[in-house]
Protein backbone atom coordinates (compact mmCIF):
# COMPACT_ATOMS: atom_id res chain seq x y z
CA UNK A 1 0.00 0.00 0.00
CA UNK A 2 0.89 3.59 -0.67
CA UNK A 3 2.14 5.96 1.79
CA UNK A 4 -0.55 8.52 0.70
CA UNK A 5 -3.85 8.12 -0.96
CA UNK A 6 -5.74 10.60 -2.78
CA UNK A 7 -9.38 10.87 -3.61
CA UNK A 8 -10.01 12.89 -6.69
CA UNK A 9 -13.48 14.21 -8.18
CA UNK A 10 -14.28 16.50 -11.33
CA UNK A 11 -17.57 18.03 -12.64
CA UNK A 12 -18.65 20.43 -14.78
CA UNK A 13 -20.79 23.25 -13.76
CA UNK A 14 -22.21 25.98 -16.48
CA UNK A 15 -21.57 28.86 -14.12
CA UNK A 16 -18.53 31.38 -14.26
CA UNK A 17 -15.65 30.59 -12.05
CA UNK A 18 -16.14 33.86 -10.35
CA UNK A 19 -19.53 32.72 -9.19
CA UNK A 20 -18.92 29.17 -8.14
CA UNK A 21 -15.26 30.19 -6.38
CA UNK A 22 -17.62 32.58 -4.22
CA UNK A 23 -19.52 29.16 -2.87
CA UNK A 24 -16.25 27.80 -2.24
CA UNK A 25 -14.17 30.93 -0.82
CA UNK A 26 -16.36 31.25 2.22
CA UNK A 27 -16.40 28.35 4.95
CA UNK A 28 -20.26 30.40 5.83
CA UNK A 29 -21.92 29.35 2.05
CA UNK A 30 -20.42 25.57 2.67
CA UNK A 31 -24.03 24.55 4.30
CA UNK A 32 -25.35 25.26 1.22
CA UNK A 33 -23.68 22.51 -0.75
CA UNK A 34 -21.37 20.02 1.66
CA UNK A 35 -22.48 16.67 1.85
CA UNK A 36 -22.09 16.46 5.21
CA UNK A 37 -24.22 19.12 6.50
CA UNK A 38 -27.28 16.74 5.24
CA UNK A 39 -25.85 13.79 7.18
CA UNK A 40 -26.33 15.92 10.85
CA UNK A 41 -28.17 18.94 10.73
CA UNK A 42 -27.92 19.27 14.69
CA UNK A 43 -23.89 19.47 13.87
CA UNK A 44 -22.52 22.08 15.65
CA UNK A 45 -20.33 24.72 13.92
CA UNK A 46 -17.86 27.33 14.60
CA UNK A 47 -16.15 30.24 12.20
CA UNK A 48 -12.73 31.68 13.10
CA UNK A 49 -9.70 33.58 11.49
CA UNK A 50 -10.35 35.97 8.32
CA UNK A 51 -14.64 36.39 7.77
CA UNK A 52 -13.35 34.17 4.20
CA UNK A 53 -9.55 33.50 2.06
CA UNK A 54 -6.72 32.44 3.78
CA UNK A 55 -7.40 32.81 7.21
CA UNK A 56 -10.76 31.61 7.40
CA UNK A 57 -11.43 28.31 9.58
CA UNK A 58 -13.98 26.29 10.58
CA UNK A 59 -14.93 23.64 13.17
CA UNK A 60 -16.86 20.88 13.81
CA UNK A 61 -18.54 18.59 16.11
CA UNK A 62 -21.30 16.33 15.13
CA UNK A 63 -23.38 12.60 15.11
CA UNK A 64 -20.91 9.76 14.40
CA UNK A 65 -21.22 10.29 10.83
CA UNK A 66 -20.03 13.44 10.53
CA UNK A 67 -17.26 13.24 13.75
CA UNK A 68 -15.42 16.12 14.61
CA UNK A 69 -12.49 18.41 13.25
CA UNK A 70 -11.36 21.40 11.59
CA UNK A 71 -10.56 23.28 8.15
CA UNK A 72 -8.50 26.54 7.33
CA UNK A 73 -8.11 28.46 4.15
CA UNK A 74 -3.92 27.58 3.81
CA UNK A 75 -3.92 29.28 -0.44
CA UNK A 76 -5.98 30.89 -2.21
CA UNK A 77 -6.04 32.15 -6.11
CA UNK A 78 -9.06 33.83 -7.29
CA UNK A 79 -11.25 32.20 -9.30
CA UNK A 80 -8.65 29.53 -9.46
CA UNK A 81 -8.03 27.50 -6.22
CA UNK A 82 -8.38 27.21 -2.66
CA UNK A 83 -6.22 24.93 -0.69
CA UNK A 84 -7.53 24.11 2.69
CA UNK A 85 -5.53 22.20 5.58
CA UNK A 86 -8.10 19.09 7.26
CA UNK A 87 -7.83 17.77 10.37
CA UNK A 88 -10.09 15.24 11.15
CA UNK A 89 -10.64 14.45 15.22
CA UNK A 90 -13.66 11.63 15.40
CA UNK A 91 -14.14 9.51 13.97
CA UNK A 92 -10.32 8.84 14.06
CA UNK A 93 -7.50 10.98 13.72
CA UNK A 94 -5.55 12.38 10.17
CA UNK A 95 -4.92 14.91 8.90
CA UNK A 96 -4.74 16.00 5.21
CA UNK A 97 -4.87 18.50 2.40
CA UNK A 98 -7.99 19.48 0.14
CA UNK A 99 -7.84 21.46 -3.39
CA UNK A 100 -10.40 22.94 -4.97
CA UNK A 101 -9.27 23.66 -8.59
CA UNK A 102 -11.77 25.31 -11.33
CA UNK A 103 -10.31 25.32 -15.08
CA UNK A 104 -12.42 27.50 -17.52
CA UNK A 105 -14.55 24.80 -19.87
CA UNK A 106 -16.37 26.57 -22.74
CA UNK A 107 -18.39 29.43 -21.18
CA UNK A 108 -18.61 27.39 -17.85
CA UNK A 109 -16.18 26.06 -15.22
CA UNK A 110 -14.78 22.25 -14.73
CA UNK A 111 -14.25 22.21 -10.39
CA UNK A 112 -11.79 19.42 -9.50
CA UNK A 113 -11.94 18.38 -5.67
CA UNK A 114 -9.11 16.47 -4.79
CA UNK A 115 -7.94 15.42 -0.68
CA UNK A 116 -4.82 14.10 -0.15
CA UNK A 117 -3.38 11.98 3.00
CA UNK A 118 -0.76 9.67 4.70
CA UNK A 119 -2.21 6.20 5.02
CA UNK A 120 -1.81 5.78 8.60
CA UNK A 121 -2.34 2.16 10.56
CA UNK A 122 -5.67 3.29 10.96
CA UNK A 123 -6.12 4.21 7.06
CA UNK A 124 -4.21 0.87 6.06
CA UNK A 125 -6.67 -0.92 8.47
CA UNK A 126 -10.05 0.58 7.30
CA UNK A 127 -8.15 -0.33 3.68
CA UNK A 128 -8.61 -3.85 3.86
CA UNK A 129 -12.25 -3.15 3.79
CA UNK A 130 -12.96 -0.01 2.52
CA UNK A 131 -10.45 2.47 0.25
CA UNK A 132 -10.65 5.87 0.83
CA UNK A 133 -11.64 6.52 -2.78
CA UNK A 134 -14.93 4.30 -2.22
CA UNK A 135 -15.65 5.85 1.35
CA UNK A 136 -14.73 9.15 0.53
CA UNK A 137 -15.07 9.21 -3.60
CA UNK A 138 -19.60 9.27 -3.55
CA UNK A 139 -19.43 12.42 -0.77
CA UNK A 140 -17.26 13.95 -3.25
CA UNK A 141 -19.72 13.54 -6.29
CA UNK A 142 -22.58 14.33 -4.30
CA UNK A 143 -20.98 17.81 -3.05
CA UNK A 144 -19.99 18.52 -6.26
CA UNK A 145 -23.89 17.82 -7.61
CA UNK A 146 -25.15 20.33 -4.96
CA UNK A 147 -22.36 23.09 -6.08
CA UNK A 148 -23.48 22.91 -9.51
CA UNK A 149 -27.21 23.42 -8.58
CA UNK A 150 -26.25 25.88 -6.40
CA UNK A 151 -24.11 27.64 -9.01
CA UNK A 152 -26.23 27.27 -11.79
CA UNK A 153 -29.34 28.60 -9.93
Amino acid sequence: MADTYTVTRTTSINASATEVYSHMIDFHNWGAWSPWDELDPEMSKTYSGADSGVGAKYAWTGNRKVGSGSMEITDAKADSEIQIALEFLKPFKASNTTVLQLTPDGEGTQVTWAMTGKNTLMTRIMGIFKSMDSMVGPDFEKGLAKLKAVSES
